[in-house]
């Protein structure tokens, strides 16, 4: 009778182990998931400014230095998402998007471009590229923060360490790429 409830204790004891790791497998991909959403539409996005690049670009007069800023800034974009360097990520997508915002704006100062189609297309396209990237960075935060508080509680931490569940990075903006963008000041520069 002792050794089947000897047994019966391990085998529980056991299971609960075995639950435990699978959650962290299901937070760990979670995580994976997660950044594969981010990384669809940061995809799409650089394919998107192209065209809007050239778009403006028909017109003579539109100021070639932003779009050229644009340009590098989508390849920074880029080379550091599928590196998955989430800190140099963070820089460069505050960049971009600043970037994005001033060319919009100085598109205001040339209703000619302001009025043509495929520029008007395209940058509803990428407003809501953007829109839907920063909903998908606050998901992928939030599984970030869910998994590597798992992988720290005890008994979780437990398993985490012995299988070795590395912590996750979340994507994170400095205080100057977070703050409100001053449309003024956009005019200006353009």
């Amino acid at each position: 009778m002792k050794l089947v409830i000897f047994f019966g204790i391990i085998a529980i004891v056991l299971l609960y182990f075995v639950t435990l790791y699978n959650a962290l497998v299901n937070l760990k991909h979670a995580v994976a998931r997660s950044w594969a959403n981010i990384d669809v539409l940061l995809k799409q996005r650089h394919d998107e400014l192209p065209k809007l690049v050239e778009v403006c670009k028909q017109y003579a007069q539109f100021e070639q230095q932003t779009l050229n800023r644009v340009m590098e800034a989508r390849a920074g974009v880029a080379q550091y998402a599928q590196s998955r360097n989430m800190e140099g990520l963070g820089h460069e997508e505050g960049k971009l998007r600043g970037l994005i915002g001033q060319v919009l704006a100085v598109a205001e100062a040339y209703p000619e471009l302001k009025a043509d189609q495929q520029f008007a297309h395209l940058s509803e396209r990428i407003s809501q590229l953007e829109d839907t990237i920063a909903d998908r960075r606050e998901l992928y935060n939030d599984a970030v923060n869910l998994n590597n508080v798992r992988i720290e509680q005890f008994p979780d931490v437990l398993i985490a360490r012995l299988f070795n569940f590395p912590p996750a990075r979340a994507l994170q903006f400095s205080a100057a790429e977070k703050r409100d963008v001053d449309l003024a000041q956009l005019f200006r520069q353009g």
